[in-house]
């Protein structure tokens, strides 16, 4: 693909936004071009709602009752849409380490605009299982990784502040989403109402992506964030980068520290999967279970924020033992919640462990092993990251069928935050290659 003429770029993008050419050596104070990537980038995240659980839960019941499905089918056909989309995010991270995540999201946002459709105009059951596993699977995984992937091109020293602004389309999209599709669907209907939505997404995706998108700030003569020169560890590690690879995914320090970034979205999809249970069997209403979300949302938000511009300074391995404490902290919470005032907490924080996790498995890839080739590493990520949401609700079920209650199970879950606490001190992620790089390996 042919780069653009930096020269034409800048006239492109403007007076106000620093795009240097090769030549230039001028480094000022105006708008840096990664910020509208950031922007861009939420944007994308903001579009994938459609694709999400808190967008699909709307529709539920009115395709059951159209449709004839029974709710377990339903609960199946999520589950397995849930795994495709675990193995379609490895392959497009790929993708876009070969062709640039501006092309993947194009067609990924056509790709997506059309599962809408096809939800929309679905005459059969192969039909609807086809639609429903696309757009999960591309709503889901196949959108934000490529947003990811965007934002750490464009970011270094400033990455995890870009990310946690990035986050605040995914923020947004849950606030305006939900009530959006449930006015549509009771307007015109479900299927009409997935049509609108399509039309939406396209909309949104694919015409920003095509005028904002740059894959790299290099693409238009300039460095991550708005630097005058190239980081140094890239520098370094551009002299071992061609066996990288081969490197990382032989490392147990990767696998490690893979599988421990499970953890948080293992044991927050279990206890969110059976809220209204757990709940119930507390003595509380499923009313309260559902309007605590709304707390979620904001500390969660807050909790990201914060944490963005805190991992800039202390690097993501010490925000992710803040992450398992305040995780710990919520399962221990949520088996001793006996009052409102003490759900309102636990969900509280849970919200704060949700956001620093956010940022904790947006940074801590390009931390440890830079931009080059990062599809392949923080695709395969995601994707243990996903199978690991997909299976927590079901050890917290069968805990659940042989005790007769949740409490044995989320003690047992307790154990998750510690061994991945533990997990993360010994995995020594990129170490081979400072190594390497330093003439030890």
């Amino acid at each position: 693909m042919r780069l653009a003429d930096p020269c034409q770029e800048n006239r492109w993008l403007g007076n106000n936004i620093t795009t240097p050419t090769e030549n230039s050596k001028r480094h000022d104070r105006r708008i840096f071009y990664g910020w509208f990537i950031v922007a861009a980038s939420g944007l994308v995240v903001f579009s994938s709602g459609p694709g999400q659980s808190y967008v699909f839960s709307i529709f539920i019941d009115s395709i059951i009752e159209d449709t004839g499905l029974s709710r377990p089918g339903v609960s199946l056909l999520y589950l397995a849409s849930t795994g495709m989309s675990a193995v379609l995010v490895a392959i497009v991270s790929r993708l876009a380490d070969r062709y640039g995540p501006r092309i993947m999201l194009v067609a990924i946002g056509l790709g997506f605009g059309a599962a809408c459709f096809g939800m929309a105009t679905a005459t059969n059951i192969v039909l609807f299982y086809i639609a429903f596993g696309a757009l999960r699977a591309l709503g889901q995984g196949s959108l934000s990784i490529n947003s990811i992937l965007l934002v750490n091109q464009w970011f270094v020293s400033r990455r995890g502040r870009a990310i946690a602004l990035m986050g605040m389309g995914g923020v947004l999209s849950n606030a305006f989403f939900p009530p959006f599709a449930r006015f549509l669907i009771n307007s015109i209907g479900w299927r009409e109402a997935y049509a609108v939505i399509g039309v939406v997404a396209i909309l949104l995706i694919v015409p920003v992506t095509l005028l904002v998108v740059k894959n790299r700030p290099e693409d238009v003569g300039l460095h991550p964030d708005g630097s005058s020169e190239p980081p140094i560890s890239e520098t370094r590690r551009a002299m071992v980068g061609g066996q990288r690879e081969t490197k990382v995914f032989s490392s147990m320090s990767f696998w490690l520290l893979a599988l421990s970034l499970g953890t948080p979205g293992l044991v927050s999809t279990a206890l969110v999967f059976h809220q209204t249970s757990i709940f119930e069997e507390k003595g509380l209403s499923a009313t309260l279970a559902a309007g605590v979300f709304v707390v979620f949302a904001a500390s969660s938000a807050v909790s990201s924020i914060i944490a963005g511009f805190a991992v800039d300074r202390i690097g993501p391995k010490a925000l992710y033992a803040f992450n398992m404490a305040t995780l710990l902290v919520a399962l221990i919470l949520v088996v001793a919640v006996d009052s409102v005032f003490m759900a309102v907490v636990y969900v509280l924080v849970m919200g704060v462990s949700g956001g620093a996790h956010h940022i904790v498995q947006g940074v801590i890839w390009a931390h440890y092993y830079g931009r080059n080739g990062l599809g392949r590493i923080q695709g395969s990520a995601m994707t243990i990251n996903f199978c690991a949401s997909a299976v927590g609700p079901l050890p917290l079920a069968i805990f659940h069928d042989l005790t007769g209650s949740y409490m044995t199970g989320m003690v047992v879950m307790m154990a998750l935050p510690v061994l991945s606490v533990l997990a993360l001190v010994k995995a020594k992620p990129g170490s081979t290659l400072i190594a390497a790089e330093s003439g030890v390996v």
